[in-house]
């Protein structure tokens, strides 16, 4: 709301740029901008990981997740197998790209496919694919630099 509500401000100061900004927010997707704005306070932090579930910013989140500057989200694959291009498709959407993702394996590391590899190079994207447990501290060090980077990750136990 806050955001929208500046932007709605800055257009009144300035009388006819609000709208083509509120299309430019809501209406297309080139512009939408994950990263921005975000400071470190609200920074996604993961705190530790078992067999099931992990621990970000002190919440308990249960399966598979993709993480990026300041947002955590549930993720479907629950085994390397079920890694393919369209349970990343979310990566198409985020302006800008990630420079890295992550890809947090499970317990040991998997051979990423050529086919998965050439889809995010399509989309401006570097991978690293590692086992989950240096997947969630690179993670967290690249983000706490400022990296624009991202994670997906399976829990330990897959």
């Amino acid at each position: 709301m806050a955001r929208f509500g500046r932007t709605l401000m800055q257009g009144v100061a300035q009388p006819g740029l609000w709208l083509p900004r509120l299309r430019r927010a809501y209406g297309n997707y080139e512009e939408f901008d994950v990263f921005a704005g975000a400071n470190h306070a609200h920074k996604v932090r993961i705190n530790g990981y078992d067999e099931k579930k992990f621990f970000a910013n002190g919440i308990e989140i249960e399966g598979s997740i993709i993480c990026l500057s300041s947002l955590t989200l549930k993720w479907a694959p629950k085994s390397f197998e079920e890694i393919t291009s369209d349970s990343l498709a979310i990566f198409e959407l985020l302006r800008p790209a990630p420079e890295i993702l992550i890809l947090g394996c499970g317990k040991r590391m998997g051979h990423v496919s050529q086919e998965l590899r050439d889809y995010l190079r399509s989309n401006g994207i570097k991978l690293e694919a590692v086992d989950t447990a240096n997947a969630t501290s690179t993670f967290n060090i690249l983000n706490e630099e400022g990296r624009i980077v991202a994670a997906a990750m399976l829990p330990q136990g897959a």
